[in-house]
């Protein structure tokens, strides 16, 4: 492991330590506590770890943690599926995929599914959350961000975003947190790395949001939009993953079937026929 990955995972591990309160893995809050969360002394002793060995894997002086000692440190530490993988590959454990030009192309398998949906918003995004193909419905939502196709930017940098998202604090959260991810299982990606270093410049917001080292994938989501043209539009969104394309998603936006959000994707995807 690189002294680079090294120093990444001892702030991973700083942070989501700062994060676990002390009653919920059964010991004493409060008292003499000067910080938030678990004190080191205290992980290792639940992961069954000397002291010593955990405090140089956060200090980036322990560079060859077994799979035995993550996994007890990530229980020890409550970290979810996401989080304990993304742990793993920062430590080397799980390699992340060459960077691969294949992945601007959309897959032939996601293409096709694409138009499968022609009442729904389905668009295809890579690792970095470029937005590689739409359908119609889904390219007449996306319109008043004026052509800019990578959603990451869309959030933190258009100036409508914050309006269009109705819920933007919690949509913009989810998808730093799911870039992080990606960020993990790609680490070589240099789109996901200039755009990380570009918004991190740009937006105190996503530096905020990308230092506290929360990981989560996309999956199911509900999301509201204030369209100039149609007004609000509600959808629940899933996430598809495609194994011969890795690091590729699709995601389906559905509104209520007969709901007035139905009526305004109809509109919205006759516009877009018509143009």
């Amino acid at each position: 492991m690189s002294k680079a990955a090294t120093s990444q995972l001892g702030e991973f591990l700083r942070a989501h330590r700062a994060r676990v309160d002390p009653t919920d893995v059964g010991l004493r809050g409060g008292g003499d506590r000067r910080v938030a969360g678990l004190r080191r002394e205290e992980v290792a002793v639940l992961a069954g770890v000397s002291v010593d060995y955990y405090a140089r894997l956060e200090q980036g002086r322990e560079r060859h943690p077994s799979s035995q000692v993550l996994e007890a440190i990530g229980q020890a530490l409550r970290l979810g599926l996401d989080a304990r993988e993304h742990a793993f590959r920062l430590a080397g454990l799980n390699p992340g995929l060459t960077p691969d030009r294949a992945r601007d192309h959309v897959h032939p398998a996601l293409a096709r599914l694409l138009e499968a949906f022609p009442t729904s918003a389905a668009y295809v995004l890579g690792p970095a959350f470029d937005v590689l193909a739409t359908n119609g419905v889904a390219a007449a939502l996306l319109a008043p961000f004026d052509g800019m196709t990578n959603m990451v930017r869309v959030l933190f940098l258009h100036p409508r975003a914050c309006h269009v998202f109705v819920e933007w604090p919690t949509l913009s959260g989810n998808v730093v947190h799911a870039l992080r991810l990606n960020a993990g299982q790609h680490p070589d990606d240099p789109r996901i790395r200039s755009l990380v270093a570009e918004l991190r410049a740009a937006s105190p917001e996503f530096r905020s949001l990308w230092a506290d080292q929360t990981v989560r994938g996309l999956s199911r989501q509900f999301k509201i939009f204030d369209h100039p043209v149609v007004g609000r539009i509600e959808l629940t969104y899933q996430t598809f993953d495609v194994r011969d394309a890795p690091g590729q998603q699709l995601l389906v936006g559905t509104p209520d079937a007969g709901s007035r959000s139905a009526e305004a994707l109809a509109f919205l995807g006759a516009m877009h026929t018509t143009a």
